[in-house]
């Protein structure tokens, strides 16, 4: 069993002059950083032609800080509202005025995904860019994003993963993480599961797409990198959701792993339900990106 870090702060640093305060946090600094590798690895895979079909890249560098602007507001909408539909439509729809509240919690990858997918796709509308070439395109660097969000869902002692007594177990002190532990566990010890998360959705997915845009070329056939990334994640986030606390309002008596179908003791959680659909898009994309070659 491992102690959580002491020292360990979900804020950076805190600048307070007079009634003005502002506050850094590692939440926030991860999804600058990962949309910032994200605009960088990019413009590098841009700039060879050679990487693209008919060795010609689907877009100018040039553009991509007017795509980063769709992007981020797919990010956040997209966050934000797929947090509020998928996992907590009860609440909100009572305390409506909440879901503008981000700075409180509550982002959803999948919505982020499903908001990224249209502001990508309107953007590439507006400038001529191939759809399936522009998929690849934000899948490439995307996964350093997802790595980073994770550390920072550790750092932030949240999203802990379900109690076990493996070695590697951390004893967790937040009242979120622990309360649930009640007597089957002193102390509480959970599953690192934004640590899983972060190295297989985040750190080989991203090793795994670099080796194959840039070694084997694969951008040469538009969508199967985009397909590899759906793949990946989904299959990361399906396996990761086994060790996965759920989120609270998916537990009861009854129900205690927090399935979102239940069928006897077996069951889906939110996240996969919403993870097995990318794994049949995914595989989808890369068996006929080979009959888009010049898309």
């Amino acid at each position: 069993m491992i102690p959580f870090p002491e020292g360990i702060s979900p804020d950076i640093f805190t600048i307070s002059l007079g009634s003005f305060k502002f506050t850094l946090y590692w939440y926030a600094l991860a999804y600058v950083v990962g949309i910032i590798a994200w605009w960088r690895i990019a413009a590098v895979a841009l700039k060879r032609n050679s990487l693209w079909p008919g060795n010609i890249a689907p877009m100018q560098a040039a553009k991509l800080e007017d795509l980063v602007t769709y992007l981020v507001l797919g990010i956040i909408l997209g966050g934000r509202l797929g947090y509020v539909i998928f996992y907590n439509p009860t609440y909100f729809f009572n305390n409506p005025v909440e879901i503008m509240f981000v700075w409180q919690g509550g982002m959803s990858f999948h919505g982020g995904l499903f908001g990224v997918a249209i502001a990508g796709f309107l953007f590439f509308q507006r400038n001529s860019v191939a759809i399936k070439s522009g998929a690849d395109l934000l899948a490439l660097g995307s996964p350093v994003g997802l790595f980073l969000g994770r550390i920072a869902n550790f750092i932030n002692d949240e999203l802990w993963g379900r109690t076990t007594d493996v070695p590697w177990g951390f004893i967790v002190t937040s009242p979120d993480a622990s309360k649930v532990c009640g007597d089957l566990i002193d102390p509480c010890v959970r599953h690192p599961s934004q640590l899983y998360e972060a190295i297989l959705e985040g750190l080989i997915l991203f090793l795994l797409l670099l080796f194959l845009a840039f070694r084997k070329k694969v951008l040469r056939d538009p969508g199967f990198l985009a397909g590899v990334f759906f793949i990946g994640y989904g299959l990361s986030r399906s396996f990761v959701e086994l060790f996965r606390q759920p989120d609270e309002q998916f537990q009861s008596p009854s129900n205690p792993l927090g399935f979102f179908i239940q069928i006897g003791e077996m069951g889906l959680t939110m996240g996969q339900i919403l993870s097995i659909p990318m794994i049949f898009i995914g595989f989808v994309l890369c068996f006929t990106s080979s009959k888009n070659k010049t898309a």
